[in-house]
């Protein structure tokens, strides 16, 4: 197991306030939803352990963060109607395992396009992150 010294989804203090907004806690993981929103519905689904890799998880805890990571698609899906889902599992530097669900959208931003991972774009007001947290609670 990496030393999680600083982690943001660790500890969830101002290294996590910087990009991300925590929904609620899931059986195996935490739900954030990404601040930089270019992608209406971007959230990211950290693992609940400190874990870098999914080797380092046994059966039955990566079949438990899965099933997470599907009831959030299934969430998004019904909440903002996208036309597809990208998975992104990144962590060359931030070695907690996490996945970014990205909805994308035909008529909406990068549709065919390269995946920027913060393109700094599009933040919203207070009231407009909780819309849109609420929309993805009532339907997880």
């Amino acid at each position: 197991m990496v030393d999680n010294k600083g982690c943001a989804y660790c500890f969830e203090g101002p290294e996590l306030d910087e990009f991300g907004i925590k929904i609620c806690d899931l059986p195996a993981s935490k739900l954030y939803l990404f601040k930089e929103q270019s992608h209406k519905g971007r959230v990211i689904v950290a693992h609940k352990k400190h874990v870098s890799e999914f080797v380092e998880l046994t059966g039955e805890e990566r079949d438990a963060y899965f099933a997470d990571i599907d009831r959030v698609a299934k969430a998004l899906h019904k909440a903002f109607h996208p036309d597809k889902i990208n998975y992104g599992a990144y962590g060359d530097t931030g070695h907690h395992l996490h996945f970014h669900l990205v909805p994308k959208y035909r008529d909406g931003y990068e549709w065919g396009g390269v995946f920027a991972m913060n393109p700094k774009e599009k933040y919203l007001t207070e009231a407009e992150y909780k819309e849109l947290i609420e929309a993805i609670k009532a339907n997880l």
